[in-house]
């Protein structure tokens, strides 16, 4: 009898969820049978996946529970106080020339250039799950003023992951956008939450496209993709070059280091700015998300002539110290002789300027 209940238990857990997950608007969906054709023609496409272009382990079950162990049982996980943050009033439209950046956290930014707005990853959510339980963001002195997030004329995604693409904030900003830039499949979650077809604009790696006089150029990552248990791999993941008509950004996603980098720089290089993601590592998943000394390897790659260390600050999704990333990170760039930047969360700053900032996270 009590394995007759356990079984039950355990049958109707799996089939709540399973429903849930095809029924709760946050999971998206992904490609259907019509938009496989598209996705087919992609050489990184095949066995109804995507597949990295080196050979990626991504850790198993028992490296995530062990990571959950550590994670419980590790202090200075989390920040004990709220963040500091500058929220000034960067939202509405500039006038002024120039390339100016505000960072709100991980890896979302506002990119003002050649006089037109580009939002990446805009994830302005509370907690990057498709739950309320889930990782929810760091503390801030103030919040994203999200509201005032407008007039934005791309926005721009590395894949889909709920960290970097988020349902709330996807229908918060969307009457504000005029023309979304996705790695392919990602716009099946788009349309499933009723966002116009022909304001999305789907890439393979290195296709590009123009939009007001700016070039974005989808490139390789080493990462993975997928918001269900069943959807693994289905839609593409990407790193974007971003050519204005002074300036050229490098934003990297989510990644593991590879040979791509140098692939990249010698392509498309040098960079005014490198955006290289520096956060939720872990040796076990080191081929999905850099180590911050190798973050620094990569900004050398790429031939940038500043680089910004991103993918921190916001959530805790791995099991270092929440400052971890930086430290490391500024501590191999300054060996390494990179220049390297660290606004405040909110800060706008112009790329043309000198802008160490201050060490704002040891304090």
């Amino acid at each position: 009898m009590v394995l007759f209940i356990s079984t039950g238990l355990i049958v109707i857990l799996f089939l709540g969820g399973f429903v849930f997950t095809k029924t709760a608007p946050q999971f998206g969906s992904p490609p259907d049978d019509s938009e496989k054709d598209v996705l087919r023609r992609s050489a990184n496409y095949h066995d109804g996946k995507f597949h990295n272009r080196e050979k990626t382990e991504k850790g198993d079950l028992g490296d995530v529970l062990k990571a959950i162990y550590t994670a419980a049982t590790t202090s200075g996980m989390s920040p004990s106080d709220p963040l500091p943050t500058y929220f000034d009033e960067p939202f509405g439209l500039r006038s002024e020339k120039g390339c100016h950046i505000t960072w709100f956290g991980h890896s979302a930014f506002l990119i003002e250039m050649s006089e037109r707005r580009i939002l990446i990853d805009p994830m302005f959510g509370d907690v990057a799950a498709p739950v309320s339980f889930g990782s929810a963001r760091f503390p801030y002195q103030s919040p994203i003023p999200t509201g005032k997030v407008n007039n934005i004329d791309v926005v721009l995604l590395s894949h889909d992951h709920y960290d970097h693409l988020d349902y709330q904030t996807i229908l918060t900003i969307d009457q504000e956008v005029k023309q979304y830039i996705v790695p392919l499949g990602v716009g099946s979650h788009l349309r499933a939450w009723g966002i116009d077809p022909g304001k999305i604009e789907e890439l393979d790696w290195n296709d590009h496209t123009e939009f007001g006089g700016i070039d974005f150029t989808a490139c390789t990552s080493r990462h993975f993709s997928g918001r269900a248990m069943t959807d693994q791999d289905e839609t593409l993941w990407a790193s974007w070059v971003i050519n204005g008509n002074k300036n050229r950004i490098y934003f990297s996603g989510d990644g593991g280091y590879g040979t791509h980098f140098k692939e990249i720089g010698d392509k498309y290089g040098p960079f005014d700015l490198a955006m290289i993601e520096c956060g939720q590592y872990n040796e076990d998943w080191k081929d999905i998300h850099m180590m911050p000394e190798q973050s620094v390897q990569a900004a050398l790659d790429l031939r940038s002539r500043r680089t910004m260390p991103i993918h921190w600050g916001a959530f805790r999704l791995s099991v270092h110290p929440w400052k971890d990333p930086i430290q490391r990170f500024t501590e191999a760039a300054d060996d390494k002789g990179v220049t390297y930047i660290h606004p405040l969360i909110g800060e706008r700053f112009s790329i043309s300027r000198d802008f160490p900032g201050t060490r704002w996270w040891e304090f």
